[in-house]
């Protein structure tokens, strides 16, 4: 019973034989193997060396050789890179040295061009014994040199001569900018001024208080148009225009002067007033 249950289970008795076979057979592609060589890496078919993957330390991939071949090909190629790192770093110690030997002929040079001066010893003099020197009598001075020595100026007279030369000059100047500013027409400041003078009532004769306020004549003043305007109840009042220089008529005066005809003129407003 149990015979027959095993003769028709699928089981793979022989699969040493298999694996030896398998193992056998990559052990022929990767080479022999010595005793004193690293331990053999079998490649089962679902290792990732066979799927194809890289592990840290081997190269993959259609190229990639294992062995010692592939080692030493490694080496070779190590070695190259070596090499020129090498010649490389071999021109920059060169540069170096070149850019060094030109900074010390430069140096060598400055210090050439520019010597320091040597420390001398100071000489000796021989200095004589001092001897005593009697001073010189003075001489009283007569009264002709002390004359003659105060007449004598070392320095006033240029003084004297450059403060006349200078007070010239600013008096020419100040003359010059007198005349062109008086050549110069100055601005004068006018205003327009719009009086309303009012009458007492309805009676009073509106033409006489016009020819009242008409004869006013200052100097800066020019009389405009004017017209009568009606107030109510038939009064109406006098409204006149006129121009005035600023720094000669001013409005108190103007009704300082018009108030005085207290016979026509009640009282005097300004209207309006504008700069010109």
């Amino acid at each position: 019973m149990a015979t027959n249950f095993l003769a028709h289970e699928k089981i793979w008795f022989d699969k040493f034989k298999y694996d030896d076979a398998e193992r056998r057979f990559y052990e022929q592609m990767n080479g022999p193997v010595t005793s004193g060589s690293r331990q053999l890496k079998v490649m089962l078919p679902n290792s990732p060396e066979a799927l194809g993957q890289a592990t840290p330390g081997t190269s993959s991939g259609p190229g990639a050789s294992s062995g010692p071949g592939g080692d030493h090909s490694e080496l070779i190629v190590r070695i190259t890179s070596l090499e020129v790192e090498n010649q490389n770093l071999r021109g920059v110690v060169q540069d170096l040295q070149q850019a060094i030997s030109k900074l010390e002929a430069r140096l060598s040079s400055l210090e050439k061009s520019s010597p320091t001066p040597r420390a001398t010893a100071p000489q000796t003099q021989h200095v004589s014994p001092m001897r005593q020197v009697e001073p010189p009598t003075k001489k009283g001075a007569t009264p002709a040199e002390d004359d003659e020595d105060k007449d004598i100026d070392l320095f006033g007279s240029d003084e004297e001569e450059e403060d006349k030369e200078a007070a010239r000059l600013r008096e020419e100047r100040l003359r010059q900018y007198a005349e062109k500013k008086a050549k110069k027409p100055t601005l004068v400041a006018k205003s327009s001024i719009l009086l309303d003078v009012k009458p007492w009532d309805d009676e009073t004769d509106m033409a006489q208080l016009e020819t009242c306020v008409r004869s006013i004549q200052l100097d800066g003043l020019v009389w405009g148009a004017s017209k009568l305007v009606p107030v109510g109840y038939g009064i109406r009042k006098l409204q006149i225009q006129c121009v005035v220089e600023d720094d000669k008529v001013g409005t108190d005066l103007l009704e300082e002067e018009i108030t005085k005809f207290e016979e026509h003129v009640q009282s005097v407003d300004i209207a309006a007033f504008n700069k010109i």
